[in-house]
Order: C-alpha cells, then sequence, then structure tokens
C-alpha cells in the first residue's frame, strides 16, 4: 500500500508573490514552523538539492533529510523528492499555483510508502501529512497575506469639503 495525500489553499496575494516566496528555500526556517533549516548543497538552472533539518520532536529526535526539488516558472508547478528518504521507500511531491478568484490556489500533491520497517505505516503517515500540511499552509497563507498587505499602496484620504474647514 503507498500514502497519497492532496491539500491547497488559497492565499489572496498575487500568484508571482507567492510563488518567489515559498520558492525561497533559503528562507523556508521563515516561512514553515517546523523547519529548524535548510542548507542549498547544490543549484543547477532551476534544479536544487538541498538539506532541511526539522526542529526536534516531541521525543527530542531532529529529523533531516536530503531532497532535490525542481521549479518550472512557466508552469508554476514544482517537482519534488527525497534523495534521502529516511523511513520512506520514497517521497514525491507536486506543488502547483494557480491564479484563482481572490488570490493563489496553492496545491501539495505527495504520493509515498513506509518502509517495512518505518516505526509508522503508510495509514498513519498520511493521517500525519494532511494534519500537517493544513497547519503549514494556513502559516504560510498567514505570512504572505501579511507581506502583501503591506506592500499595497494606502489609498488616499478623501479630498476634505470646504465646508468641513474651520478657519
Amino acid at each position: 500500500m503507498a500514502g497519497h495525500t492532496e491539500n491547497e489553499v488559497t492565499i489572496a496575494a498575487p500568484l508571482e508573490q507567492v510563488w518567489e516566496i515559498t520558492n525561497d528555500l533559503e528562507r523556508w526556517p521563515e516561512l514553515f514552523s517546523e523547519y529548524a533549516s535548510v542548507e542549498v548543497q547544490h543549484r543547477e538552472g532551476n534544479r536544487v538539492r538541498f538539506r532541511l533539518t526539522m526542529h526536534p520532536d516531541g521525543n527530542g529526535k531532529v529529523w533531516s533529510w536530503v531532497s532535490e526539488r525542481e521549479a518550472d516558472p512557466r508552469t508554476h508547478t514544482v517537482r519534488a523528492h527525497r534523495v534521502e528518504p529516511g523511513p520512506f521507500e520514497y517521497m514525491n511531491i507536486v506543488w502547483t499555483y494557480h491564479e484563482v478568484d481572490g488570490g493563489t490556489r496553492m496545491r501539495w500533491v505527495q504520493d509515498f510508502a513506509m518502509r517495512p520497517d518505518a516505526p509508522v505505516d503508510d495509514d498513519w503517515m498520511t493521517g500525519n501529512i494532511n494534519k500537517n500540511s493544513r497547519i503549514q499552509m494556513a502559516l504560510i497563507k498567514d505570512k504572505i497575506e501579511q507581506r502583501a498587505n503591506r506592500r499595497r499602496p494606502r489609498p488616499a484620504p478623501p479630498p476634505r469639503s470646504r465646508a468641513s474647514r474651520t478657519s
């Protein structure tokens, strides 16, 4: 059996801004609450190999792995996989971005299988990924929308009429 998750969020910000912020790997620890650090190991064109390190879990264990992702700015799609799969037999993720009314829809689709000797099975990990994806997407949405609101020019105050002026 294998695991499969699909999660999405609509972010009230322009597609290019969402794309730029969520693909700035070096700033992921500021964007995601789960990542302690990102170390880019190799970059060639739109392909990046990097090490992700999480904050310690409830038992004090620090998880870290190497992933590779390739971004396609033309289609606003990112395909990624774990190079060091750890407890996974494999882990693949596709990020897609689409302009929609009200902003940008960002979608994550993950396909994976746990190794037979992993501490959890596919069903448990599916639930865990779904739960955590919703948490991370809500954080990302909030952070990007805050930035988008700061970038918007403030409307000019309405002109005051002569009658409202005091002498």
